[in-house]
């Protein structure tokens, strides 16, 4: 990750067109744009024909090199709007290494009013788009963008997708010639799906030879304004000696697609559980969300200020990417929540307490973006939590609380989801291609399809009994807003966190407990916060008041599920016994990858282990779920999807010989 220009550079001509500065190009054709990406890119891939022919519950996938303004886009949604069936989805992935600001993008965009009802769409959902794979969802679900923000051949070797029409875009060869290369092209050949389209406003020779020999079949046609040609091509499949191959081990491998009814029961209703029922029903999942308690987010998922900020790592570790993926998932969701009751964008500070963590932040501000993360010294970073601090820290801008059972019952509210309360799944049965969840001996519901989504309690069930999670005891206080604190204008972090007031009240919080299984709040955990608070700011304590008695403060407390490597737990699950005698060569040699088909067991999956991260990390979970469910393009790189998987622990333990 690098802070070098991560926004395009723009400058404007007299009729308000964009023109790239760094590559001196323009974004779109000076004499008619639309004209051009409707006959370079739509007609060329037979879009018309193709959305038309689109069953329900079915999806078409376009790749692009180079989102730009997003006008290919635009044009690509507003036809599939058109004539596409109701129940159909477009996913549209690219490429973008110097993306527009929201303010450019706007200004952009304003040039094609035709466009207004879904460029509108666009820049309601675009923001935080920080390096990495950014997903935005758009009309109501029927449409996903993915962003991959960063260099092209550094972003598409991560892509798990199957393309069914290429838009190879970007600034002219001659502009760009680091983009336009055979390592491209042989990426563009392995995303292909069989019998893909691909078209390009360029006939440069050498451009048409080198996506042949990537496995492309290209011809020249006539072109539109002042091009004479330019290129279109199918793809029969790769040739026989590819110069890009990629191995996936069995048991990261996709499973097999449930051809039964799209039906799912979701077990678990916080913040996991939610969150993918809304993905599936978005997708056409009917969806049953079985919860154990009379409400949603009873448990872990019901404090009532809960941080969106992002524990990073200046080492582009999995976890980070993850974390700056999902950060941005969640804060352009949380654009549907009433800000100020439900939620708040009002950044957040993470002091640099202490000259470790001084220079941990300093790294930190050197490996992001700052629009991302930037370091503030203390004056400023007084002036703007408005109360004392004794040190500056860390920024996050588009950081802020949120209220997480608001953000449930958003996700919960879908009309594919159904809410049924005091259901506390005890077993799970396979009979014959459905999963029968039950309470002893009385059958709750069944679908083909089921996910596990609740915390530690997955671990009731054999086929999840073996997942490593543990669970910690959190405590959080809350205080009531007074006259002096309700200055406090920006979430502030030390070992623990202070929140400007929801509903006049500020929480604090929160307490680690690994060994404390009692849910009681207690004088001692509330004194523990009261700690931390000053820590964070005697100032703000004294603001505060005479409430500061541990003895009758009020609070709450739950646990939180975690892994031993912090990542959470996500995907299909296997048989267990199964697995171990499928790939017991690996306790011999583990650089060994079994043929052996994976045992997986159909229809069963997990979401669990976000740990105090899952504000960030499940719902962006939820989509990696859908992905896996409805066999779509993964919303992470496949390094991250492979990391999250629950069969890494299943592989670790026989590496190890355990």
């Amino acid at each position: 990750m690098t802070t070098e220009m991560p926004n395009a550079q723009i400058d404007w001509d007299d009729q308000g067109r964009p023109h790239s500065r760094v590559f001196d190009d323009v974004y779109f054709s000076d004499k008619s744009g639309l004209e051009e990406t409707r006959y370079v890119f739509i007609e060329q891939n037979a879009l018309q024909e193709r959305f038309s022919a689109l069953p329900a519950n079915s999806q078409l996938v376009i790749g692009e090199t180079g989102f730009g303004t997003g006008l290919n886009f635009l044009c690509a949604w507003q036809l599939f709007d058109q004539v596409a069936h109701p129940d159909a989805r477009l996913h549209f992935i690219s490429v973008e290494k110097y993306p527009l600001t929201r303010d450019d993008l706007q200004r952009a965009l304003a040039l094609w009013p035709e466009l207004a009802t879904f460029s509108e769409q666009l820049l309601a959902a675009y923001y935080a788009i920080h390096p990495g794979f950014q997903t935005l969802t758009l009309a109501n679900g029927r449409v996903t963008l993915t962003l991959l923000i960063g260099d092209v051949l550094e972003q598409l070797p991560q892509l798990d997708a199957r393309i069914d029409a290429w838009f190879l875009d970007g600034f002219a060869p001659a502009k760009n010639p680091h983009m336009w290369t055979p390592e491209l092209f042989a990426q563009l050949a392995r995303l292909a799906a069989p019998d893909s389209t691909i078209s390009t406003f360029t006939s440069t020779g050498w451009v048409r030879r080198a996506l042949n020999e990537a496995g492309f079949k290209m011809r020249r046609t006539p072109g539109i304004g002042h091009k004479w040609e330019i290129l279109r091509g199918t793809f029969p499949g790769l040739p026989e000696s590819p110069s890009t191959t990629c191995e996936i081990k069995p048991w990261y491998a996709r499973p097999p697609q449930v051809s039964a009814e799209r039906k799912a029961l979701v077990i678990g209703g916080g913040l996991s559980g939610c969150a993918t029922a809304n993905s599936l029903a978005r997708r056409g999942w009917q969806v049953c969300l079985l919860e154990r308690h009379e409400r949603l987010a009873k448990e872990a998922s019901g404090n009532p200020q809960g941080v969106l900020y992002l524990k990073l790592s200046a080492h582009g570790t999995t976890l980070s990417q993850m974390i700056v993926s999902g950060f941005g998932y969640t804060r352009r969701l949380l654009e549907n929540l009433q800000r100020g009751r439900d939620w708040d964008d009002c950044g957040v500070l993470q002091l640099g307490f202490s000259a470790k963590e001084a220079e941990r932040q300093a790294q930190l501000a050197e490996a992001f973006p700052p629009a991302l993360v930037h370091l503030l010294d203390q004056p400023q970073a007084q002036a703007l939590a408005g109360i004392e601090l004794a040190h500056g820290g860390l920024f996050y801008p588009e950081g802020g609380w949120v209220h997480p059972p608001a953000l449930c019952r958003f996700q919960a509210l879908h009309r594919n989801v159904q809410v049924l309360t005091h259901h506390d799944v005890l077993q799970l049965h396979k009979v014959e291609d459905q999963w029968q969840a039950c309470q002893d001996d009385k059958v709750l519901a069944s679908a083909p399809v089921v996910v596990l989504a609740g915390a530690a309690e997955v671990k009731r069930f054999p086929a999840s009994s073996g997942l490593p999670l543990k669970r910690i005891r959190g405590q959080i206080t809350q205080l009531a807003e007074t006259t002096d604190s309700s200055v406090l204008k920006t979430v502030v972090c030390a070992e623990g966190y202070v929140a400007p007031g929801r509903l006049g009240e500020h929480t604090l919080g929160a307490s680690f407990d690994f060994h404390n299984e009692d849910l009681s709040t207690t004088p001692e955990g509330h004194q523990g916060n009261l700690d931390l608070l000053d820590e964070i700011s005697p100032d703000l304590a004294k603001r505060l008041g005479e409430q500061l008695d541990p003895e009758s403060l009020q609070g709450w407390a739950a646990f939180r599920c975690t892994s031993p490597d912090y990542l959470p737990i996500v995907g299909p699950l296997t048989d267990p016994q199964l697995f171990a005698q499928a790939y017991a060569a690996l306790s011999k040699d583990a650089r060994q990858v079994p043929s052996t088909p994976c045992p997986w067991l159909e229809g069963l999956y997990v979401n669990s282990g976000h740990g105090s991260r899952g504000l960030i990390t499940a719902p962006l979970s939820g989509e990696m779920l859908a992905a896996w469910i409805n066999d779509e393009p993964l919303p992470v790189p496949r390094s991250i999807a492979e990391a999250c998987h629950p069969a890494r622990f299943a592989v670790r333990a026989l590496i190890r010989r355990q």
